[in-house]
């Protein structure tokens, strides 16, 4: 770590509204250029500034800053420079030069403490000398805080994101409860928090504290556990292990139900157990299952015989569907809500197409989606019919209260709504959705029920399935499966728990031994760069890499960079970006791995909008070597364009994890299968795995593990209350009344769901 002090010089350039810098600082005649997030700086202020020398392609050495503590000038010269630099608005060089001229080196103090005099001055006047006291006011409480942030660790990065969620109360929020950034600014999470209360000296056992870590316990569980509630039990014993003390239940007991007080959370009993949940999940599933027995209870419950279209339709098409087939369509166009599940090959887009040709024939609107980019257009390449994500199906809308511009005051008007890999969608995602369907409205999920649980938290899918409340039609016979391959039979195999046929005679199936990590490394490496491309015809880019583990050797964040090496090596004309953990080249393929409402896009054809999300993949366009600012061609045409302090949204993605895979196809997939966490080793794991591919699936590694992965039937319980919710409606009535004596013809249920405001944040 370089420390430097200095007069800047120059401000080449300056992002306002993330306040990155690129500047020249003179430090003792040296010129040094600096970049990184800046508070409101401008030419001839003094600046004392840390960070690591890098070296630019184009540019060559810079001060990548990481703190920076701001002094005002102190010379004539220094404060000329300073006022006219532009920071302050309707102050130029001549303004600047007679105000200097009139209170010398005091004029910095004139401008904070008796702003009036500045109307003696030849040109200004009394509400223009306000004007210019405000303006300076705003700039000084900015460095302030950033100042004061940084005497407890605080980077400049996040001292400015402080700042703007609080402004000129910075300091004192945070003397009063440091513990409020949890809960107030996105990002910062228990530890960050927790090592500024700290260093401010904040007792270990204050209620702020235990607050904070209740809130970070259950984030934490729900973003990587997938649950939407726990334990009370558990969460003491994770209480005491996060604060490294022991923590009385009767003390936690109070914290959490002065947190329910407050809105936070919600504390309850489940089959007499307690548990907590946070606020805006249980009221998500509590709405989800309000709304699903809402949809299913609205359509006419008369049976309509549909089989004389079901003929026609076979007619047109010149085939005979399974009867297995014309019950799900049956169901399908007589049920409010129903559910298709299968695996691949099982017959689900046939299905899809019966419905969408008999719709067509009675004029209904349908609705196609699916929860990714990638699921829509292969459901929209399936069907010949235009299908959407359920984002954009849904208008987003992130600068809108209700987050979408179709929600429950704004009904989407669609007779009939079907969404593909359902197995996907998380209890947040199937809330927006519910929500904005009309009463009448169809709902129509399909997927395969045997995929991995939602990359979100909740677990909908499976608890709609477990509730037995809607009628479902679960295909097992597969209809789609040529001779010579054998991609669809050794899925199934692998879900039988049986093994998979592996002796390298099909011509889309194989298998290569090795039994170490390098070996396997090695392997994955030719296959991706020479071996598959050359088999296929086809470019590395249709070869994709799905490894249980990040980290490791054979983890996808090793091989992420071995395979980055090979095929999108360094060069002197290729512009690239270092980061923390990586390095971003042009040419790269990336993955976003966050959900990011506000990011905005446009597409080739002029469309504009906005949002990217979890799993979206695309490849690095540009890197623009003056601001860092990086853009990103993704898959489904938007183009979006990332700052340089946003790269942590970004992962390479030559290879992925296979829990990020849901929902995607790809050409060929390679899959390491060597040891490794029980937990992580699953059937239900290299089922996934092997469904994602549409020509060729490649597995690396030993027989034996691939036995033990098939063996390994465990599946990661959730906690969540969707099911408990669907089948007992009593428990949303002794929720929302206090007593389950009401009965359902006594109130309705839209009425009670649209009475209820439900926290989107």
């Amino acid at each position: 770590m370089m420390k430097i002090s200095g007069i800047i010089t120059e401000i080449v350039y300056k992002n306002y509204e993330n306040n990155y810098t690129v500047c020249h600082i003179d430090a003792d005649g040296e010129d040094i250029v600096a970049v990184g997030k800046f508070p409101n700086v401008c030419e001839g202020e003094s600046v004392t500034v840390e960070g690591e020398i890098t070296k630019h392609a184009r540019f060559g050495e810079q001060l990548k800053v990481k703190s920076v503590r701001v002094t005002p000038p102190n010379s004539k010269e220094g404060i000329i420079k300073y006022l006219s630099s532009g920071l302050i608005r309707g102050v130029g060089p001549v303004t600047a030069s007679n105000i200097v001229a009139e209170f010398g080196t005091k004029t910095l103090e004139v401008i904070e403490f008796t702003p009036e005099k500045l109307a003696n001055v030849r040109g200004i006047s009394h509400n223009k000398a306000m004007e210019i006291a405000e303006q300076f006011g705003d700039i000084r409480k900015m460095q302030n805080s950033v100042i004061f942030l940084q005497n407890y660790g605080v980077s400049t990065n996040l001292a400015i994101k402080i700042y703007n969620r609080y402004g000129a109360k910075t300091e004192e929020y945070l003397k009063d409860n440091p513990y409020r950034l949890v809960e107030d600014v996105d990002g910062i999470g228990f530890f960050t928090a927790d090592r500024i209360a700290q260093s401010m000296g904040i007792e270990p056992n204050s209620e702020f504290r235990m607050r904070a870590a209740i809130l970070h316990i259950l984030k934490d569980n729900s973003d990587r556990g997938g649950h939407t509630y726990i334990f009370f039990m558990g969460l003491v014993d994770e209480m005491t292990t996060l604060l490294k003390q022991q923590i009385d239940e009767e003390v936690a007991r109070r914290v959490v139900t002065k947190l329910a007080m407050d809105g936070q959370v919600k504390f309850f009993k489940q089959d007499d157990v307690e548990c907590v949940a946070l606020m805006k999940y249980y009221n998500m599933e509590k709405s989800v299952a309000c709304m699903l027995q809402l949809l299913n209870n609205a359509v006419d419950k008369s049976w309509e015989n549909v089989d004389d279209e079901i003929k026609m339709y076979e007619l047109l098409n010149g085939f005979a569907m399974h009867s297995h087939q014309k019950d799900a369509v049956r169901v399908a166009i007589n049920n409010g809500v129903s559910i298709i599940t299968g695996g691949p090959g099982t017959g689900k887009t046939t299905i899809v197409k019966c419905i969408l040709q008999i719709c067509k024939n009675r004029r209904k609107k349908v609705q196609l989606m699916a929860p990714t980019g990638r699921a829509s257009k292969r459901l929209s390449e399936s069907t010949g019919c235009e299908a959407m994500t359920i984002h954009r199906a849904l208008e987003l809308d992130y600068t809108n209260a209700n987050m979408f511009f179709y929600n429950n005051m704004n009904k989407l008007p669609a007779d009939v709504v079907i969404v593909d890999e359902v197995s996907m969608v998380d209890i947040q995602l199937m809330y927006y959705l519910t929500r904005a369907l009309k009463q009448g409205t169809q709902l129509i999920l399909v997927g395969d029920k045997d995929q991995l649980a939602s990359v979100g938290c909740g677990n909908v899918l499976a608890d709609i399935l477990e509730s037995k409340q809607f009628e479902t039609v679960c295909l097992t016979q597969i209809y789609r499966q040529s001779k010579d391959s054998l991609i669809i039979t050794n899925a199934h195999n692998i879900n039988n728990g049986h093994m998979p046929v592996i002796d390298n005679q099909s011509k889309d199936f194989f298998f290569s031994e090795q039994d170490t990590a390098e070996g396997v490394l090695g392997n994955i490496i030719s296959m991706c760069t020479t071996r598959i491309p050359k088999f296929l015809n086809c470019d590395s880019s249709k070869v994709q890499v799905l490894a249980p583990m990040k980290a490791g050797v054979i983890g996808i964040d090793n091989i992420n960079k071995e395979l980055q090496e090979r095929i999108n090596p360094s060069s002197v004309n290729k512009i690239e970006i270092e980061r923390e953990k990586c390095i971003f080249r042009v040419g790269d393929r990336v993955m976003q791995i966050t959900n990011n409402y506000e990011r905005s896009w446009v597409k080739s054809s002029g469309e504009i909008g906005s949002g990217v999300f979890n799993g979206d993949m695309g490849v690095i366009a540009d890197i623009d070597i003056n601001t860092s600012q990086v853009t990103i061609d993704f898959e489904d045409n938007r183009r979006a364009v990332y700052l340089s302090g946003e790269l942590n949204e970004l992962v390479l993605s030559y290879a992925i994890t296979i829990h990020k895979s849901q929902g995607s196809e790809f050409d060929a997939v390679v899959i390491p299968v060597l040891s490794g966490p029980p937990m992580l080793l699953t059937r239900n794991l290299l089922y996934t795995a092997v469904t994602r591919a549409k020509k060729m699936v490649v597995l690396i590694g030993t027989k034996g593990c691939v036995a033990r992965m098939i063996h390994n039937n465990h599946t990661q319980v959730r906690y969540t209350m969707l099911r408990h919710f669907l089948s007992n409606l009593d428990l949303i009535l002794k929720d929302m009344f206090g007593s389950a004596n009401t009965s359902e013809e006594d109130f309705d249920l839209s009425e009670l769901i649209d009475k209820q405001d439900y926290d989107d944040n």
